[in-house]
C-alpha cells in the first residue's frame, strides 16, 4: 500500500503536466472537494473556479442564481504582469456554460465563446485556460452562454504592473439584478411589453402628455411612429457595488489617495459616477494608461473599465454614487469611516424633452437625422443632456467624453494596407430587433481580415439607444481628435446620431467575436465576426462551419407570447410564436348566449424593412356566426361571416400614430381591409384599443394593467357586444 501512494504521488505532477499543457477537459462530476482557489507555482498563477446554481435573496424573495465558488459577483482574480494564467473552470451545473475573458490579449482557443472560438463547457467537466499575461490593467470575466451573465457568472479580473504601485486600491464591480428569469426579460422585449416602462414611471402616457404640456410632442412622436422615449430596456430590482446595493470601505483615512478600479458588470445599465469627496481623476480606460484628467462625473458604458484616483478629502465617509442612467435607483460605496458624506442624488430624466428632441431628430422613414453644422462624434455633444435637471442651473459639471482621453505613447498603426468597413448601427425598439447594416449575425457571413494589415471601422449609430460596442481580442484606437495619442479602448460606448471611427492591427488568427456589449442586444444580433484567412485550425473548434450555425442560433430563436380575455360576453385573444423576421400566430374570438359564434384566424408571416412596419403573410380563416342575415362589406361584396372557412394572404402595414392598416383577400375572392391600433398609454396602466373593418366589424376596448399578467379589461364587438371581465398575458 505504502509503494503505491509514493507511486501515484509520483505520477500525479506528470499526469497534471501533461492535462495543463494539451488543454484536455478533465471530469469534475462526483468530486467531493474542491481544489485550492488559488496557488502560484513559479511564473504561474493558478486558479480554481467552480460554477454551480444557487439561490438568493435580495429583494425578500428567494430566486435562483448562478454563483462561481459560492460568491456573486464571481471571486476576484489578481496576477502579475508577464505570469501564466492557468485557469480551471468546473462546471458543476446542468447545463454547458462558458468563460469569456473581457479585454484580454491571449490566443483565440482561449477566448471563450462556446463553438466559436472555445468548446462549451458541457455539464460535470472541466476546461483548462492557460495563456500568458501579456498586459496589465483591470478587465472582468464573464460567461457567454444565453443570459447566464445576468443570473450572477461575472467577476473582476485584474493583471497589476511587474512593479507594485504604492497607492492603496479598490476594485468596484457595478452590475444589475432582476427577480425575473433573464430567459422571460428577453422574452418580454421581444413581445413590446411595456411592463418595465410602467414599473419605471417612464410610459409617457397621454394623460402625462397633457398634464406637461406635450401633447402635441406626444402626438408628434407617435406620428412618426416612435414608441415612449427610454434610456434603457430592463426594470432592474437592484444595482450592486461588489454585490450590495451599499457597500463599505471603512479602511481609508483622511488624506488618503486611493486607486478605484471601476468595472461596469452589468447585462445592460450605464452608470452615472459620482462622488462626495470632489474631483474624479481618470487615468485608465479599458486598461489602458491614458494621460490623467479631472472631471466633475462621467459614465461608464457596459463593459468597460475605469481606473480613477480619488482622495479622502478628511475625516469620516464619503459615497461614490452610481447612479443607472435611467434613474431608477441607485448603488453606494461609503469610503473612510465616521460621520456620512452623501454625493449628490441624480434628479428624474425630463423624458417629454427627450421625447421632443428625438422627435426633431427622426424622419419620418425612422432615419436619424445628422444636423448641419453639429458633429458628433466620441461623446464630445450628448443630445440627451436635455433630459438632465440637475443642468438646468448653475454652471454645468465637467463630464467626461472620449476626446478628453490621449493616450501615453503613440498608438499610430504600423503602415500596411488598409480594409475600410461601415457598420450602421440598426434596429427598432417596437419589435427589439437589433442589427448592424439591418442585418443579425445569423444573417451576415464572416467578415475577413488578413493578418498585417489595418482594419478601420466606421460606426454610425442609427437608433435611439447607446450601444457599447466590444471587439475580442483586441485593441482599437479611437479616433478622437489627439491624433497619434489617440486612445486605445476595447469597448465603444457610442451614443445616437454619433459617427465615430475605430481602427486596429490585424496582429492575430482565427474568429473574433465584435458585438454590442448589452445582453440582450448581443442575443438579438447586433454582432459581426472577424475571421482571419489561412488560419491554422483551432482545436476547440473541429467544426468551423457547424460552430456558426450553434453561435448565429441565438438571434433565431423564437419567442411565444398570448393574451386571453375572459369576460362576460365571451372570450377572445391571440397567440404567437416570432423571431427576427417572422411569426406564425392565431387569433380567436368566441361569443356567449346571445352572440354565439366564434372565429379564428392562424397566419404565418414575415417581416419587412428596417423598422419592420411591412408585414407579409398568410393563412387560414374560419367564421362562424349564427345569423340569417346577408350582408354586403363596403366593397359591395356578399359577407360569408356567418360561415367561412377559407385561405387568405394579405399586408399590413404600421402607419402614422402607429395605427395597422391591414388589407387581405380570401380564397374566394373576398377583400378585406381593417384599420387598428391596440395598448394607446391613456395613463400609466390604463389601455385603449379600437379596431374597424370593411366586412362591418369593429370593436373598442379598455385594459387597466395590474402586474406583467393580469389586467381588468372591458369591450365592446360588434360580433360579441359588451362585456366585461379580466385578461391575462403571457
Amino acid at each position: 500500500m505504502k509503494k503505491f501512494i509514493l507511486l501515484f504521488l509520483f505520477l500525479l505532477p506528470v499526469v497534471s503536466s501533461i492535462a495543463q499543457h494539451s488543454g484536455m477537459k478533465m471530469e469534475s462530476a462526483g468530486q467531493s472537494k474542491h481544489l485550492p482557489f488559488f496557488t502560484k507555482t513559479g511564473n504561474r498563477e493558478i486558479y480554481h473556479l467552480y460554477i454551480n446554481d444557487t439561490t438568493v435573496n435580495y429583494t425578500g424573495k428567494q430566486r435562483p442564481a448562478m454563483a462561481i465558488n459560492g460568491s456573486i459577483p464571481a471571486p476576484e482574480l489578481e496576477f502579475i504582469e508577464g505570469d501564466t494564467a492557468e485557469i480551471y473552470v468546473h462546471n458543476e451545473m446542468m447545463m454547458e456554460t462558458s468563460i469569456h475573458w473581457h479585454g484580454l490579449i491571449l490566443p483565440n482557443r482561449y477566448d471563450g465563446v462556446s463553438y466559436l472560438t472555445t468548446t462549451p463547457i458541457k455539464a460535470g467537466e472541466t476546461h483548462l485556460f492557460k495563456f500568458p499575461l501579456v498586459q496589465h490593467g483591470t478587465y472582468w470575466y464573464h460567461s457567454h452562454t444565453m443570459t447566464q451573465e445576468q443570473s450572477g457568472l461575472y467577476g473582476a479580473f485584474i493583471i497589476h504592473k511587474k512593479q507594485a504601485s504604492p497607492l492603496k486600491e479598490y476594485t468596484l464591480l457595478l452590475s444589475d439584478w432582476t427577480d425575473e428569469n433573464p430567459e422571460q426579460v428577453q422574452r418580454r422585449l421581444h413581445n413590446a411589453t411595456d411592463w418595465y416602462a410602467i414599473r419605471k414611471g417612464s410610459t409617457q402616457n397621454y394623460l402625462q402628455a397633457i398634464q406637461t404640456g406635450h401633447f402635441k410632442t406626444k402626438l408628434a412622436n407617435e406620428w412618426k411612429r416612435m414608441t415612449a422615449m427610454d434610456v434603457s430596456d430592463v426594470y432592474y430590482d437592484r444595482f450592486f457595488s461588489n454585490g450590495k446595493a451599499e457597500n463599505q470601505a471603512p479602511e481609508f483615512k483622511a488624506g488618503d489617495k486611493v486607486k478605484l478600479r471601476v468595472i461596469n458588470g452589468s447585462s445592460s445599465t450605464y452608470f452615472w459616477l459620482g462622488w462626495a469627496g470632489g474631483k474624479l481623476k481618470v487615468f485608465a480606460n479599458d486598461g489602458e494608461d491614458v494621460q490623467p484628467v479631472e472631471v466633475d462625473r462621467m459614465i461608464v458604458g457596459v463593459a468597460e473599465t475605469y481606473d480613477l484616483m480619488v482622495t479622502i478629502p478628511a475625516d469620516g465617509s464619503y459615497e461614490f454614487l452610481a447612479t443607472p442612467e435611467d434613474r431608477t435607483k441607485y448603488t453606494s460605496l461609503w469610503l473612510g469611516s465616521g460621520a456620512k458624506h452623501a454625493a449628490k442624488k441624480l434628479p428624474k430624466l425630463k423624458y417629454f424633452d427627450g421625447m421632443k428632441m428625438m422627435n426633431d431628430m427622426m424622419d419620418m422613414h425612422g432615419n436619424m437625422k445628422e444636423m448641419e453644422g453639429m458633429k458628433m462624434t466620441t461623446q464630445v455633444m450628448d443630445m440627451n443632456t436635455v433630459m438632465y435637471p440637475e443642468l438646468d442651473k448653475g454652471k454645468p459639471p465637467v463630464t467626461l467624453n472620449y476626446g478628453m482621453l490621449k493616450a501615453l505613447q503613440p498608438t499610430t498603426l504600423p503602415t500596411g494596407p488598409t480594409k475600410v468597413f461601415n457598420f450602421e448601427l440598426t434596429g427598432n425598439m417596437n419589435r427589439y430587433i437589433w442589427t448592424i447594416n439591418n442585418k443579425t449575425v445569423s444573417e451576415s457571413d464572416k467578415i475577413l481580415i488578413k493578418r498585417g494589415e489595418n482594419v478601420r471601422i466606421i460606426l454610425y449609430n442609427n437608433t435611439m439607444m447607446r450601444h457599447p460596442m466590444h471587439l475580442h481580442g483586441h485593441y482599437f484606437r479611437v479616433l478622437n481628435g489627439q491624433g497619434e495619442y489617440s486612445p486605445l479602448k476595447n469597448t465603444l460606448d457610442i451614443m445616437p446620431m454619433e459617427r465615430d471611427t475605430i481602427e486596429f492591427r490585424a496582429s492575430e488568427s482565427g474568429d473574433w467575436f465584435f458585438h454590442c456589449h448589452i445582453l440582450y442586444h448581443m442575443m438579438s444580433g447586433m454582432g459581426r465576426i472577424f475571421s482571419y484567412e489561412n488560419s491554422p485550425p483551432n482545436p476547440e473548434v473541429p467544426d468551423p462551419a457547424a460552430g456558426f450555425k450553434k453561435v448565429a442560433a441565438d438571434d433565431r430563436k423564437y419567442y411565444a407570447s398570448a393574451k386571453l380575455g375572459l369576460e362576460t360576453n365571451g372570450s377572445d385573444g391571440n397567440a404567437a410564436l416570432a423571431n427576427t423576421r417572422w411569426k406564425f400566430s392565431t387569433m380567436w374570438h368566441l361569443g356567449i348566449n346571445n352572440t354565439k359564434g366564434y372565429e379564428s384566424e392562424t397566419m404565418f408571416g414575415r417581416y419587412f424593412g428596417r423598422m419592420q412596419w411591412l408585414y407579409a403573410y398568410a393563412g387560414f380563416d374560419y367564421h362562424y356566426k349564427k345569423t340569417n342575415e346577408q350582408e354586403k362589406n363596403l366593397f359591395g361584396q356578399l359577407s360569408n361571416k356567418n360561415n367561412r372557412h377559407t385561405v387568405v394572404a394579405g399586408l399590413a402595414y404600421t402607419l402614422p400614430l402607429l395605427f395597422v392598416a391591414d388589407a387581405r383577400i380570401d380564397g374566394n375572392g373576398k377583400l378585406r381591409f381593417q384599420l387598428g391600433r391596440e395598448d394607446i398609454a391613456l395613463t400609466s396602466r390604463l389601455r385603449f384599443s379600437i379596431t374597424g373593418n370593411t366586412d362591418k366589424e369593429y370593436s373598442t376596448g379598455l385594459r387597466y394593467i395590474v402586474n406583467k399578467n393580469f389586467s381588468f379589461s372591458s369591450h365592446y364587438d360588434s360580433d360579441m357586444g359588451l362585456g366585461a371581465g379580466l385578461t391575462l398575458t403571457y
